[in-house]
């Protein structure tokens, strides 16, 4: 993988884990359209770097907020924050049962399923397009709403399944406060990240050569910046209930992934 292509898969990750669009599906569709030269080993360890890259971003935007949580769950009282940090850790369950039990199925679905992520970017725009027709209301996530929550983003491992747009379409539908929904989806992913990140570091399946190094540099330059706009824009995209036109690029992105794959079956 050359610069210029670790450059686009990083800005890619950046824009799509934050963005209602699927990042997952992005990037299987960067890869199919500029191939991807990694050994499995190598490209597993320049996606977990790119994860990281998006993690990071997302702990600089909501520094204060988490900051915030860990001095509330630190008084050891049943306070908003430790009460916040219970749901997150509820929402939690669905996907690492998904990650533990179903891995193997869940890797099938990758490696350049053009037409499956195309039909799952389809359903991802009729969950933003629900989402934007919702009411917005000031009721913030309950305990019940963030194991539903939980199941949205397990879900979302599907390539093509944005976890940001069904997490918070999902909230929202639920009649959460839109921009509560987004703190919540935002924040409930980060520790999944680094869980998912300490697995593969452990697993003896990540290689790391000298010659790539300065590829795995500028792709996670790339995504942390980029992250760091999307993350700040969506916010206030879902406050102004922006969502239904990323519905509609979904819809677009879908089709054309769609009808690649046919044409090039």
């Amino acid at each position: 993988m050359d610069l210029l292509e670790a450059i686009i898969l990083g800005i890619v990750q950046g824009l799509t884990e934050f963005l209602p669009v699927s990042s997952s599906g992005h990037l299987e569709i960067g890869k199919a359209i500029l191939g991807d030269n990694f050994e499995p080993k190598e490209s597993l360890l320049f996606t977990v770097v790119l994860h990281f890259a998006t993690a990071l971003s997302t702990i600089v935007v909501f520094r204060k907020d988490i900051w915030s949580l860990l001095k509330g769950i630190f008084k050891f009282e049943w306070n908003d924050d430790l009460q916040f940090a219970a749901k997150i850790v509820l929402s939690m369950i669905p996907a690492v049962f998904i990650g533990l039990f179903f891995e193997e199925e869940l890797e099938s679905l990758f490696g350049g399923n053009i037409l499956f992520v195309g039909c799952m970017l389809l359903v991802t725009a009729v969950l933003l397009f629900l989402a934007d027709k919702a009411k917005d209301t000031d009721k913030k996530v309950s305990f019940s709403n963030a194991f539903v929550i939980g199941i949205s983003q397990a879900i979302a491992m599907l390539p093509g399944i944005s976890r940001s747009g069904a997490t918070i379409s999902t909230s929202v539908i639920l009649g959460n406060d839109k921009s509560k929904a987004a703190r919540f989806s935002f924040l409930m992913v980060v520790p999944l990240i680094l869980g998912k990140m300490a697995k593969d570091a452990l697993s003896g399946e990540i290689s790391f050569e000298s010659s790539a190094s300065l590829p795995l540099l500028v792709g996670f330059i790339a995504a942390f910046i980029s992250g760091l706009f999307a993350c700040t824009w969506m916010i206030q995209l879902v406050k102004k209930s922006k969502l239904t036109y990323f519905a509609i690029y979904c819809v677009v992105v879908g089709l054309i992934a769609i009808i690649f794959s046919l044409y090039n079956n």
